[in-house]
């Protein structure tokens, strides 16, 4: 089966500047990611900040120009932005984003921003309009009477929704979320979240869910790729990452996560913090501040390759599916 939408080797790099007339140095924001997401399905990407999930997301729909590698949708390679093919193609992939508030006109109401893919695809005849919009802000929890609102007169959770529904408007094939509840109270996130699960199911939508927050990635990604220093470190499908992580880092991700009578002492608490990506340690980036470190990781950077159970990691200590790696 084709995937729908298939990354290689995705890499994207920016020139920064400390001062005006310093030298640039480069800062390597994805280095060489490789995923798929089937229809239908979601992957969940997950890491600290700074860790290029939210730069990815941007890649795979084609915002962030990719500087090497190539993202493939449906089969077919991605259009140049801005480029006809590339604006037609937008009715198809869809991005909520993590601040409703900024993507939001505040001088535009409601319906008239979810509506506004439908004007600009052409997607149905306008005396339709407000139909559907209605259909849309019905389909996320949204009332009525909020259609006339402006985004300020709306919480937090009610401007996502609308995101939401704009999102959906042009009954996308994609949807890449990122960081979609990270703003929101832990009562509206659930909210969201199941609101989500739903829609996905209805509408038989893949998305790509980026969050920092494993409860919520545990709750609603079929598969869950971890990404730290712009590389993947560790993917596998969620059931299988959560109850048995094998990469050092992973491992840390998974056991910050709370569960119900079980005592924090298994927590693994990292040391210090997450290299500059200006300034890349060699070997494997994790190396620094993994407690299993050997000589080889100072030195050499793991690949991502089968460690069996469907799974696959970048690390020199954790044993592989020798089959699997054969096959």
């Amino acid at each position: 089966m084709t995937p729908l939408l298939q990354a290689r080797d995705l890499a994207r790099t920016y020139q920064i500047r400390r001062s005006l007339f310093g030298k640039a140095i480069p800062v390597r924001a994805v280095d060489g990611v490789s995923l798929f997401v089937n229809a239908g399905e979601t992957l969940g990407i997950v890491g600290e900040s700074g860790s290029g999930k939210s730069t990815l997301g941007r890649m795979l729909l084609g915002i962030d120009p990719v500087q090497s590698g190539d993202v493939l949708f449906e089969g077919k390679t991605m259009p140049k932005l801005a480029t006809p093919e590339w604006r037609a193609l937008r009715a198809k992939m869809q991005l909520v984003y993590q601040d409703p508030l900024a993507a939001l006109d505040r001088r535009l109401t409601i319906s008239s921003q979810i509506g506004e893919p439908l004007d600009i695809h052409g997607l149905i005849p306008r005396e339709h309009r407000a139909a559907r919009v209605e259909e849309l802000m019905a389909a996320v929890g949204l009332r009525p009477d909020q259609a006339d609102r402006f985004p300020h007169e709306l919480s937090g959770g009610q401007r996502q929704r609308a995101v939401i529904a704009r999102a959906l408007a042009s009954r996308p094939k994609l949807i890449v979320c990122d960081e979609p509840v990270s703003a929101l109270d832990v009562s509206i996130q659930a909210q969201v979240v199941n609101m989500l699960t739903d829609l996905q199911a209805q509408n038989k939508l893949a998305m790509v869910f980026i969050s920092h927050d494993l409860k919520v990635v545990r709750n609603i990604a079929d598969r869950v790729a971890v990404m730290y220093l712009g590389r993947i470190v560790e993917e596998a499908s969620s059931d299988v990452i959560f109850r048995s992580p094998q990469h050092p880092y992973t491992q840390a991700l998974v056991s910050s996560v709370p569960v119900p009578g079980k005592p924090l002492e298994s927590r693994v608490i990292l040391q210090g913090e997450p290299p500059n990506p200006a300034n890349r340690p060699s070997g494997c980036a994790f190396h620094p501040r993994c407690p299993i470190a050997l000589n080889v990781c100072r030195s050499t950077t793991p690949e991502l390759r089968s460690i069996g159970q469907g799974r696959t990691a970048a690390c020199h200590v954790v044993p592989g599916d020798e089959a699997a790696i054969a096959a």
